[in-house]
């Protein structure tokens, strides 16, 4: 069908029907306003019905939320002088084709043109509130801002760019900011706020990390750390989260090592939750332990744990053998 495509531009839609005289009905092909795709459809009865539709494949397939469309119609027959139909504005959430129609009281015929202008477009949640227009879309603004802004602090990290301070570790150095490191973490603003040595030298030294893993750190302070490097340094960060006191790093750590609890490293992650105050991950493996029975899966190695483990935390897990065994 040569004229059942739809030129957009904008939030404008125009639809130019080149015959309509021995048809009674039309349906355009599909066209993209906002983040749905939209079908308009005519059809010839006693008056001339517009509809205007989301797409129903659309929503089901990529799970979109129908859209409450504000728009107005205008149709114009080209080649003469009648007035245009322009219909009020209207408000509708709109699902199927069903949801919209206009009548209009005329026998149009031959060669006419439908504009759909839309005023705004709203997402609403299925638990009800007020819709958020799409328009301005801040989701795509922010996430371009976003990957603008990773992409810059890539470079100032693989380049240097105007790096202001080095970091030694235990077989290396590395450069880095002062003011990314300051600002994600209170013991490095410290550190170069305060007559101290690392603000007179431009020096830090972290001699506790290999270069590598110091890398993966300065990678997630710069925002760009692969999942591959996080998961392979992940003891190293939380023990450097724990030092220089980055929270979000800590929580991130804590998360990860809790998602690959097994025989073979419970009780040194138990111990690593003990050192570094992660109850969630404390209270992960000691339910692994004793509540799924898997102590006496490391019986061979529980002996060694008891004389290297704290006290205090021996003493917790006689706790939780008495709770789980406890009489009924």
């Amino acid at each position: 069908m040569t004229d059942a495509k739809v030129e957009t531009i904008s939030r404008l839609a125009q639809w130019r029907i080149d015959n309509f005289g021995a048809s009674t009905y039309k349906r355009s092909d599909p066209f993209k306003i906002g983040i749905w795709n939209w079908h308009l459809s005519i059809e010839k009865n006693r008056y001339l019905y517009i509809r205007l539709f989301p797409e129903p494949s659309r929503l089901s397939k990529e799970q979109l939320p129908p859209p409450f469309a504000r728009f107005m119609l205008r149709v114009t027959t080209t080649g003469t002088n009648r007035r245009p139909h322009i219909s009020p504005v209207y408000e509708r959430l709109l699902r199927t084709s069903d949801d919209f129609v206009w009548p209009i009281d005329s026998a149009l015929q031959g060669r006419f043109i439908i504009d759909v202008e839309f005023l705004d477009l709203k997402i609403y949640s299925p638990n009800g509130g007020e819709g958020k227009s799409i328009w301005p879309n801040d989701i795509i603004l922010q996430a371009l801002a976003t990957q603008s802004t990773l992409r810059c602090l890539s470079r100032m990290l693989d380049e240097s760019i105007h790096a202001d301070v080095t970091i030694n570790t235990a077989d290396g150095s590395v450069k880095a900011h002062r003011a990314i490191l300051s600002a994600s973490s209170p013991v490095f603003h410290s550190m170069f706020l305060h007559d101290l040595r690392e603000k007179e030298s431009s020096m830090i030294d972290i001699e506790d990390m290999s270069t590598e893993s110091c890398t993966a750190l300065l990678s997630y302070l710069y925002g760009t750390i692969k999942q591959e490097d996080f998961w392979k340094h992940r003891l190293a960060l939380l023990g450097a989260a724990n030092k220089y006191d980055i929270a979000d790093l800590k929580n991130a750590c804590e998360e990860s090592l809790l998602e690959d609890i097994n025989s073979g490293n419970v009780l040194e992650r138990l111990q690593e939750a003990w050192l570094y105050q992660l109850n969630k991950l404390k209270k992960g493996c000691l339910t692994y332990l004793f509540d799924f029975g898997k102590i006496y899966d490391v019986r061979d190695e529980i002996n060694n744990f008891f004389r290297q483990a704290d006290r205090d935390l021996m003493l917790e897990m006689f706790r939780e053998v008495l709770t789980v065994w406890k009489p009924a």
